[in-house]
């Protein structure tokens, strides 16, 4: 769903009361493991954790005007999303997460290229998303998404 949210608080004030709670752990948790550099905004109506312009001058190439986006947190109509740039574009990355998901949660796994999505609000793995988070600085995400991502 889109919240027309001015700022990450506000966005978590608009969730629905039986969102709020999910919504705001999984924040915390990024904001207290995601590796210095990144910062929080609002990105594509949702919360963003983004390489910002004065690390990574050159911005997003879809958009040049726009931070590099790595991380998003969103609460959609069915489902609670988590995107995370580096599953995507790190083979390994992805792999070790696809592993470590049983073991953290009693749900199949229900992941798209780069959306985990949680529709169980009670089997989140929380301790999974926190070492998600440190697997990859702002220096390690610049230089994949040059390598990997980015039109030359």
């Amino acid at each position: 769903m889109q919240y027309k949210a001015n700022s990450p608080d506000d966005y978590v004030s608009q969730l629905p009361e039986e969102r709020r709670p999910v919504i705001s752990k999984i924040r915390k948790i990024i904001l207290e493991n995601i590796p210095k550099g990144f910062e929080e905004q609002m990105s594509y109506g949702m919360l963003g954790y983004v390489v910002p312009h004065s690390i990574y001058p050159d911005g997003y190439h879809c958009d040049t005007k726009l931070p590099l986006p790595f991380m998003n947190l969103a609460s959609q109509k069915n489902f609670v999303a988590l995107y995370h740039s580096g599953i995507y574009a790190d083979p390994k990355l992805y792999d070790w997460f696809v592993g470590e998901y049983p073991k953290h949660c009693k749900r199949k796994l229900d992941m798209g290229k780069s959306c985990i999505r949680f529709k169980a609000m009670d089997d989140i793995p929380y301790d999974l998303i926190k070492e998600l988070c440190t697997k990859m600085t702002v220096d390690d995400w610049v230089a994949l998404y040059e390598k990997n991502i980015k039109k030359k």
